[in-house]
């Protein structure tokens, strides 16, 4: 087995934000983000659209590339953008499309590794004109980036909940650059077992996340899901069988570290950054796949 490259995602790492409900940029500086994220091990780090524009205020997108090439990483992701395929000219639209234009800009400018995409606030959309969205949003970026799009479907998404729904997403856009984003999180809470995921086309499997969890749900999803997730490992979730069909698949990585936690976010930028880190390479070390 080759060495395991790991990206600490956004919310792994921002530290004490306030996960969609205020301040999302992290207290964390951009330079001291890129030098604990080398050390520790990572290839790699993720960007969340609100840090982005904060970091702009003080940096231009080619400083903050200095500041990640500086350190020796290699993998950027970028993210969220949702409300894509609403109407245009909807106060959701206008905002998703300047969204989007921050998130193409970023992505050239670090030649990202992908831009994860979906619909977290749950709006309604008919999948077949959430399918053409999609390809559209596809071609669009192949104007700007290499980077590929990935949507990420999720207990939360009204249009995309289901495997079926997802496969038929990413099929009926088929696009190049357009593939799925698997969070084994949100595989569990869905209830789609590893197995299932060998339904997946290798060439619509672009990205896999990894979080761990409790199988019997809270009362509050929504609180479940941004403070309660657990480092790899630390839960019962099934994270060797999910890693073992990706790879059976054909995927090898990079792999994100998705942990949204509102203790981890407590802890000191270091301990964040290596917990995270020794907490998943140990399930990879310890024989997965």
């Amino acid at each position: 087995m080759g060495e395991v490259e790991l990206l600490a995602l956004y919310w792994t790492v921002s530290g004490p934000a306030e996960v969609h409900v205020g301040r999302e940029w992290s207290l964390f500086d951009w330079r001291d983000r890129c030098s604990e994220a080398a050390k520790v091990g990572f290839k790699g780090i993720g960007l969340w659209h609100a840090d982005i524009e904060h970091q702009l205020e003080t940096r231009t997108l080619d400083e903050m590339r200095a500041i990640f090439d500086d350190a020796g990483l290699k993998y950027l992701q970028v993210e969220f953008l949702a409300d894509f395929f609403v109407e245009k000219g909807t106060p959701e639209r206008t905002q998703s499309d300047r969204l989007r234009r921050l998130l193409f800009d970023t992505a050239a400018a670090f030649d990202a590794h992908h831009i994860k995409v979906g619909n977290i606030p749950g709006t309604p959309c008919e999948l077949d004109r959430l399918t053409e969205a999609f390809a559209e949003l596809c071609q669009d970026a192949s104007r700007y980036t290499d980077a590929t799009v990935v949507y990420e479907f999720m207990p939360f998404d009204v249009n995309v909940n289901t495997l079926d729904a997802a496969l038929a997403l990413v099929q009926g856009a088929a696009q190049a650059n357009g593939g799925l984003a698997i969070d084994t999180w949100h595989m569990a809470k869905l209830g789609i077992a590893p197995g299932e995921l060998r339904r997946i086309p290798r060439q619509y499997l672009s990205w896999v996340e990894l979080s761990d969890g409790q199988i019997e749900n809270m009362t509050d999803p929504v609180d479940e899901t941004v403070n309660h997730r657990r480092l790899p490992g630390e839960g019962e979730f099934d994270l060797p069988g999910y890693v073992e069909v990706c790879r059976e698949l054909g995927y090898g990585g990079p792999w994100g570290v998705e942990v949204l936690s509102e203790t981890l976010r407590s802890r000191p930028m270091e301990e964040a950054f290596a917990r995270a880190f020794e907490t998943t390479v140990a399930q990879f070390q310890a024989g997965v796949a």
